[in-house]
């Protein structure tokens, strides 16, 4: 799991995705949440990776 930061353009993909969330209903945005998470982790394809990215988002939330 790469903890570092990533992106190529995180500020261009920050701006992107709220675009996507523009007009859309509370439901409609979770849902465009849920499918964008399915896409990601197709591309990642590492079940051992989405298991720690999992984790590591759960214990993140879980400490705030």
């Amino acid at each position: 799991m790469k903890t570092t930061p990533n992106l190529q353009d995180a500020d261009g993909f920050y701006e992107q995705l709220l675009d996507a969330h523009q007009g859309l209903s509370r439901e409609s945005s979770e849902l465009l949440n849920a499918r964008l998470i399915l896409l990601l982790a197709n591309q990642v394809g590492d079940a051992r990776v989405l298991g720690d990215c999992v984790a590591a988002a759960r214990d993140t939330v879980m400490s705030a």
